[in-house]
């Protein structure tokens, strides 16, 4: 069951990072992460208001979340900082990057994510899992190669460092996830670390955005914006689902989500008119053909 619901958020993973794409353009980076911390945490308030004065509403369903203190509180506070700091990386790599070039990059991080699990919990890959991680790597170096032809040079451009520090930073978010599942209630999680996030971002748009903004590129409103904040919850709601289930993998489970390429390659073809599509096409076959080795693995 917990690698059908990771399947799941692959897809709606892949739509996120298109909706991602299309609010970014031409659009000042900052406030569209900060109104998409802002919506995500109204769609799970009503559920911490169930949980502190009628818990009776959600008591029994995966809705449900304890009143938590402090002492859970500081391990998802820490969470909001881990996540937020990958998408402020990540929003601005994408805003310059074609997504057909961030989506497959993206689609390594579970490599990362391997390596910690291995070291962390002790987790073991067969053979099948092995071929998928190893396709995995050879389309990220597939990759470099289709870049270039667009004049991005991946050991040089400030852009695709930001996509990569995104993905480094998205790996320990997952390792965390993982270590988090074990201990806190998945409600409870998702709900706080949004909040968290608003309280996080204030600052940073008062300190960073606010000052400038009318020297650096304006901000407008976009109704892809508030889909940003629907499917992301959406994915995220059913992977912390998957993670709660005592067998689940947080290698594989990781690997999984990054099939959202597929949803958001498509998106970069048909929508966004993007090059070089056809190198690009067998990166994203390599990582379906990778996707197809985990599953296989995880029978």
């Amino acid at each position: 069951m917990w690698l059908l619901l990771a399947f799941l958020s692959a897809a709606l993973l892949g739509f996120y990072d298109a909706f991602k794409k299309q609010s970014l353009k031409d659009n000042a980076v900052l406030p569209v992460l900060f109104l998409n911390t802002i919506f995500s945490s109204l769609l799970f308030l009503p559920f911490i208001g169930c949980s502190l004065w009628a818990p009776q509403l959600t008591e029994g369903t995966i809705l449900s979340m304890p009143v938590a203190g402090w002492e859970e509180h500081r391990y998802i506070l820490l969470k909001s900082f881990i996540v937020l700091s990958s998408w402020i990386l990540g929003y601005f790599g994408m805003k310059h990057l074609p997504l057909t070039i961030v989506g497959p990059i993206n689609a390594t991080r579970p490599v990362m994510v391997l390596v910690g699990a291995m070291l962390c919990f002790g987790e073991r890959l067969n053979l099948y899992q092995w071929v998928g991680v190893l396709l995995a790597v050879a389309s990220f170096l597939m990759l470099s190669r289709s870049g270039k032809k667009e004049g991005i040079d991946f050991r040089h451009n400030r852009w695709i460092g930001c996509i990569v520090l995104a993905a480094v930073m998205g790996a320990v978010s997952g390792l965390y996830d993982k270590y988090l599942m074990t201990r806190l209630n998945p409600m409870l999680v998702q709900s706080w670390y949004n909040v968290y996030q608003v309280a996080i971002m204030c600052p940073i748009i008062l300190l960073l955005w606010w000052p400038t903004r009318k020297r650096s590129t304006p901000f407008r409103w976009d109704w892809t914006i508030l889909c940003i904040s629907l499917f992301l919850c959406a994915a995220d709601f059913v992977y912390f689902y998957a993670l709660s289930y005592e067998d689940s993998m947080i290698s594989i489970v990781s690997m999984v989500r990054r099939g959202s390429v597929v949803v958001s390659f498509l998106f970069g073809a048909l929508f966004f008119r993007e090059k070089n599509l056809k190198s690009k096409a067998i990166d994203l076959i390599l990582v379906l053909i990778g996707m197809f080795f985990l599953y296989l693995g995880s029978k």
